[in-house]
Parts: structure tokens; sequence; C-alpha cells
């Protein structure tokens, strides 16, 4: 993705004088980090909106502010579901020589033929991996591959994964990603006693119906 660069000025104003700026279309910010103090800014509310729409949370963004640029992250957003803006934003500033760990979505590909082919069901047990690299390494996403689940009860575990050689893992190597697991229980079609053409023998219950065994998610 390409470099996304929002322009941002210094802000004075705290507390509920922000709201008078949020009526003059400004959006309130905030940049901090390891290595940056704290600095309250000021966003053009239209146009961090729809930069801010388009980033994932392991999206790398750049804040300038009066000329000094910022490599950042996003970590938090306030918004008003009712009238459907943001509120507020929170920066994390990193440094692009610095290892980070974080967060990332996690994004299923590919056709499983469990699921195709056996009408099992695809169960999501992480939806996010943790990761460690430096923040220009960070990807916007993970992508795993559920083609190789063939049948049900098979999984996919972290160490399955396959990322680039820049970026570590930090989940534990044996937890399960996804498994592929039976839908439903299936009936067989059964005799019911006293229909036509139907005689019960001795000793056979009067409604016999065999279940299917369910598949345990998640043992080895």
């Amino acid at each position: 993705m390409e470099q996304v660069v929002i322009k941002a000025k210094k802000r004075d104003v705290i507390g509920k004088q922000v709201r008078a700026l949020r009526r003059e279309g400004k959006l309130p910010a905030v940049i901090y980090g390891r290595h940056t103090d704290p600095i309250s800014i000021l966003l053009d509310a239209h146009t961090a909106s729809l930069a801010l729409g388009k980033l994932t949370p392991s999206s790398l963004v750049t804040i300038e502010v009066d000329g000094t640029q910022y490599p950042a992250l996003v970590r938090e957003k306030q918004r008003d579901y009712i009238k459907n803006r943001l509120l507020h934003v929170d920066f994390l500033a990193v440094s692009l020589t610095e290892k980070i760990r974080t967060s990332v979505s996690v994004h299923f590909i590919g056709v499983s033929p469990a699921v195709k082919d056996f009408d099992a069901v695809l169960v999501h047990n992480l939806e996010e991996l943790e990761v460690e690299c430096l923040p220009t390494d960070l990807p916007e996403r993970i992508d795993v591959d559920i083609s190789i689940l063939g049948k049900p009860g098979e999984g996919i575990r972290v160490k399955d994964v396959h990322v680039t050689d820049n970026i570590r893992l930090r989940d534990d190597p044996e937890t399960m990603v996804a498994v592929a697991t039976f839908a439903k229980v299936e009936e067989e079609a059964v005799a019911v006693p006293g229909a036509e053409g139907v005689t019960p023998t001795e000793g056979e219950p009067e409604l016999a119906v065999e279940r299917g065994k369910k598949e345990e998610e998640g043992e080895e």
C-alpha cells in the first residue's frame, strides 16, 4: 500500500472546548510514543476520515505536524455512531529502526476441500496474530490458505502460517488458527413399527435412530 500522509497542526484547545472545533470540521487527535512526548494535534475531519477509513490497525501512516513527520500506527478511534463521524484519534509514534510488537488481522483465502466436498464447517479460533518486526515490514493482514484442509478434523496451527523472514509470530506455535469440523449430525432413515410394509422384529426398540459422531474440535 502506498504511503499515507496526513497533515496536522498543533492544538492548544483541550477539554470541552474541542466541541467548537468539531463544529468547524476539525478532528482532534494526539500523538504519543516511546520516544515522543504527547502532542495534541488537529486534523481536517473530512480528509482524515477518508484516509483512516482505508487503513487497518497495522497500517503505517505518516502524520506531518508543522513540517515534522511522525511514522505512526492508529491505536484508538473514538466514533459517534449516531452521526457516523470520528470524534478523536490516538496515534502511536514508532521508530522505523526499532522492532515493534502488535496484532495483525488474519485473512482466510482459498477453498477448503473439507468444506466443499465433506460439508464441514470452518471454525476460526484466531482472528489476529501477534507479530514482531520493523514498522516498515508490518503487513496489513496475514493470509492463511485453508485449501490445505482436506478432511473434517484437520486444522491449521500458528506454526503452519507462512510469513516473510522479516516477521516473527509471537503466538504459541501449537495454537489452532482454524479447524474444519463436521457441520451437522446426520440421521439415518429408520423404520417405524406399524408403518405399512414394516414388521418389527422381537427385541428391537420401537424407534431406532443412529446419530453420527461429532468430531472433537481442536484435539490432537
